[in-house]
């Protein structure tokens, strides 16, 4: 009874967020963060209620599913040839800078790693606000897909050389992600083989006229299972539920309305009470303390500041200031990996509690902010727009 209470709780601040959202014109993602700082601050909330957090790290997987839905896997490799040089250029830039700065300010190796990780958590929800007809929107969903495996790989590599240190269980891990990675691939051109040689089967699977919600059953029965081998290889369970999306976007493009219903689903229900979770990590006592306030400020400024180098860098040419400032603060936003990231340096002693409050408090800052800074940034773009067509 008390795991239904706390959800009724939280269904209540799902309700609120929007009409809070509409009314303040802040985004309704960082509104959702906001709420559940606030909830837990004044005693509204217990988070850490095992229900309750576990129903939240669903909605982060089923985000990460949604972001796998976002990926076109023809349309990406049409693209690799104009876009290679440019992604290696940014992701050299990236990883350089946060190397700089480890090297210059004598900073704790888990900075490496954590300046440059990327989660398309929050580019899913950018997306999901603002459509993906934008090219800055389109060129950060393919660097923040790009950004994410090559975070997860590193996430991977962190925790093995901190728990086990350089040698075999390192060697074990990476071949374990190596091999899911190949064994995807050839999943993926198996069953594109046999769907080719009998189309009529992907329809056996999801009927074109089904009021049984099979799409829905198929869809999540993907979700759930390569969540569940990822568990059981001991990789990031994230991986799993992203190559879900992507397999599901790419056999079914004929089930037009599936994406519709998933996303309404998530961000519904499931991906709000996520966001919820996340503010309620944060105790809002902590904002007083002066190191935490001051190292996280330093945290956002090198992981934006990075970014934004590393774009101006890259695809200034390609998308003009405005949308490659865009497109910098689009890819800021690794909320859920920076958080995952700190969790782990904490968990294994490789960092301090205020130094974890730190990042925690630097990922939900860093979302908030960006995601109102980007509102502002089209509105005004909007409104010159109106001007100059009311001139005419």
């Amino acid at each position: 009874m008390q795991n239904l209470s706390l959800l009724a709780q939280v269904a209540f601040l799902i309700v609120l967020a929007p009409i809070f959202s509409r009314i303040s014109r802040i985004p309704v993602a960082a509104v959702e963060i906001i709420i559940g700082m606030v909830a837990v601050w004044i005693g509204y909330l217990d988070s850490d209620n095992s229900t309750f957090k576990i129903i939240a790290k669903v909605g982060f997987f089923y985000l990460m599913f949604l972001a796998g839905l976002e990926i076109d896997i023809k349309k990406f490799v049409s693209f690799k040839d104009k876009l290679f040089k440019n992604v290696i250029l940014y992701f050299l830039t990236l990883y350089g800078l946060a190397i700089a700065l480890y090297l210059t300010f004598n900073l704790n190796p888990v900075y490496i790693v954590a300046l440059p990780v990327m989660s398309i958590g929050m580019i899913v929800v950018l997306i999901n606000e603002y459509g993906k007809n934008e090219q800055w929107l389109e060129a950060t969903l393919t660097i923040g897909v790009i950004g994410e495996i090559i975070s997860i790989i590193a996430l991977v590599v962190y925790d093995a050389v901190v728990v086990y240190g350089f040698g075999v269980e390192l060697s074990k891990n990476l071949l374990t992600l190596v091999l899911i990675f190949i064994a995807s691939y050839f999943l993926y051109k198996i069953f594109d083989f046999i769907l080719w040689w009998y189309p009529k089967f992907k329809k056996v699977i999801m009927p074109e006229h089904d009021n049984m919600g099979q799409d829905i059953r198929v869809s999540m029965a993907l979700f759930f299972v390569l969540i569940g081998v990822m568990q059981y290889y001991g990789i990031d369970m994230v991986l799993g539920a992203f190559i879900a999306g992507v397999f599901v976007a790419n056999f079914f493009k004929f089930k037009l309305e599936l994406r519709g219903k998933l996303n309404a689903f998530g961000f519904g229900f499931l991906i709000p009470l996520f966001f919820v979770y996340v503010g309620t990590t944060i105790d809002l006592n902590l904002l007083f303390k002066q190191e935490i306030i001051v190292r996280s400020a330093l945290i956002i400024v090198a992981m934006v500041g990075a970014r934004l180098i590393s774009s101006l860098a890259a695809y200034y040419k390609i998308l003009g200031f405005r949308d490659t400032l865009l497109f910098g603060l689009g890819s800021s936003m690794p909320l859920t990996f920076l958080i995952a990231m700190a969790t782990l340096a904490h968990s294994t002693h490789t960092i301090g509690m205020y130094e974890y409050y730190s990042f925690v408090l630097a990922a939900i800052v860093e979302s908030v902010c960006i995601m109102i800074i980007i509102k502002v940034i089209l509105s005004f773009n909007t409104k010159t727009k109106e001007q100059e067509v009311k001139a005419i």
